[in-house]
């Protein structure tokens, strides 16, 4: 049986965490790994709606916030120079990275 590493990255901007999944595409194709994804999981959207008036007067207009979590998940052969690669990279801030390996 052939042991695999799931790499799981979660961010707030998904050209970053696209940027990722391609430099680790990219290691895959160099050190000639098997590669399954990335496989984009549901977005995440954390809501929170302020209002805006400091006190309780006055008309009750409200500010609505957002922030968005993009989440991806990638499968790669747990191969001993390709891993040490992926370890490599330089993450961006704002950017979140899990390798677990299976089997």
């Amino acid at each position: 049986m052939v042991q695999k590493a799931r790499i799981s990255l979660t961010g707030t901007d998904s050209g970053k965490v696209d940027s990722i999944c391609k430099q680790i595409r990219e290691i895959s194709q160099k050190t000639g790994v098997f590669i399954s994804g990335p496989i984009p999981l549901p977005t995440k959207r954390l809501k929170v709606a302020v209002r805006k008036g400091p006190d309780g007067g006055g008309s009750s207009t409200i500010d609505h916030w957002e922030m968005r979590i993009h989440k991806r998940l990638i499968d790669i052969g747990a191969d001993e120079r390709a891993l040490r690669q992926v370890m490599r990279i330089q993450v961006p801030d704002g950017v979140n990275i899990e390798i677990v390996l299976t089997s």
